[in-house]
C-alpha cells in the first residue's frame, strides 16, 4: 500500500473511532412509552420543559431499621450510570450489600401535569421477587411548584408493595420548571393610561423646549399653547359657574347685615314723613 493510500486508512479508522465514542459517550434521554409517532405535543413539550433538571443528580437515604438501608439516586431524564447502559433513571443501591436495584428506567417513560405540578413515571424497572406478583418495579416522581428554586427537597414518599399489582415508589421534589408561568401582559385599560400619560409628558416637554428655545418666549409663555389653554380654563370656569350656581345672579340678598339699617331704602323711607300732606 502507498503511503497516500495508507494515510487515508488510518484517517478512515481515527474518524470512525471518533463517531463510535462520541455514540457512547452521549447520554440517553426519556423515551415515551409507545412508538414515536404516538407520542403528544404536549408529553413532548413537558420533557423540554424539564431539560434544565437533565444535568442534576439527586440521592436521598433511607433507612429503616437494621435491614434496610437504601440510597436512592435519580436523574432526570438521564441514565444514573452511563457505563452500564441499562436506561436507569432511578436506581436503589443497598448500603450493606452493595446490590443495585433499578426502580424505573428512562426508555418506558410517562410524564403528565397539572396546574403546578408535573408527574414522571419511569416504569420497566427490576421484578419484584417475592412482592406485586413479581412485576416490574415503577418509580412516581411528583415536581411540585416553587418558584426561585431550581430544584430541591428531593425525597421518598413511600412505597406501596403489598398490593398484588400496580406497586410503585412514590418520590417527591420541587422545582420551578413545574411552574406555570407568569402572566405578566398589561391590559388593554393599562396600555391605553401608559399611552395616554406619554404623549401628555412628550406635549409638555416639547412644547416647552420649542417655546424657550426657538420662539424664546418667558415666564407663563413657555406654556404651549398657552393662549389656548387659558381660553379653555375660562370656559371651563364660567361653565360650573353656570351649572352649579342655585340662583340667579341678579337674586337679591337673602339677608340682611349688620349696617342694612342705615342703606338707602330706610333713608328714603324716613324722609316719606316730612313731605307736605
Amino acid at each position: 500500500m502507498s503511503p497516500p493510500c495508507h494515510t487515508s486508512a488510518l484517517l478512515l479508522v481515527f474518524m470512525a473511532l471518533a463517531v463510535v465514542g462520541a455514540e457512547q459517550s452521549e447520554e440517553r434521554s426519556c423515551d415515551v412509552i409507545g412508538d414515536e409517532s404516538s407520542e403528544s405535543q404536549m408529553e413532548r413539550a413537558l420533557l423540554k420543559k424539564l431539560e434544565p433538571l437533565s444535568h442534576m443528580r439527586f440521592n436521598v437515604t433511607v433507612e429503616k431499621g437494621k435491614t434496610e438501608n437504601y440510597i436512592y439516586q435519580f436523574r432526570v431524564c438521564r441514565e444514573v450510570s452511563s457505563t452500564t447502559h441499562d436506561f436507569g433513571g432511578l436506581v436503589q443501591t443497598d448500603r450493606q450489600t452493595g446490590k443495585t436495584t433499578v426502580i424505573g428506567r428512562i426508555n418506558e417513560t410517562q410524564v403528565f401535569n397539572g396546574s403546578d405540578w408535573i408527574m414522571l413515571i419511569y416504569k420497566g424497572g427490576d421484578s419484584y421477587g417475592r412482592h406485586c406478583s413479581g412485576e416490574k418495579r415503577r418509580a412516581v416522581i411528583m415536581i411540585s411548584c416553587k418558584r426561585g428554586v431550581t430544584a430541591s427537597s428531593f425525597s421518598i414518599i413511600s412505597e406501596e408493595r403489598e398490593k398484588e399489582q400496580e406497586c410503585f415508589y412514590l418520590f417527591e421534589m420541587d422545582s420551578s420548571v413545574a411552574c406555570p408561568a407568569e402572566n405578566s401582559h398589561l391590559s388593554v385599560g393599562s396600555i391605553l393610561l401608559i399611552t395616554f400619560v406619554s404623549l401628555i409628558a412628550v406635549y409638555i416637554i416639547g412644547g416647552f423646549l420649542y417655546q424657550r428655545l426657538v420662539v424664546g418666549a418667558k415666564g407663563m409663555e413657555q406654556i404651549p399653547h398657552f393662549a389656548f389653554w387659558q381660553d379653555l380654563g375660562n370656559l371651563v370656569a364660567d361653565g360650573c359657574d353656570f351649572v352649579c350656581r342655585s340662583k340667579p345672579r341678579n337674586a337679591p340678598a337673602a339677608y340682611r347685615g349688620v349696617g342694612d339699617d342705615q342703606l338707602g331704602e330706610e333713608s328714603e323711607e324716613r324722609d316719606d314723613h316730612l313731605l307736605p300732606m
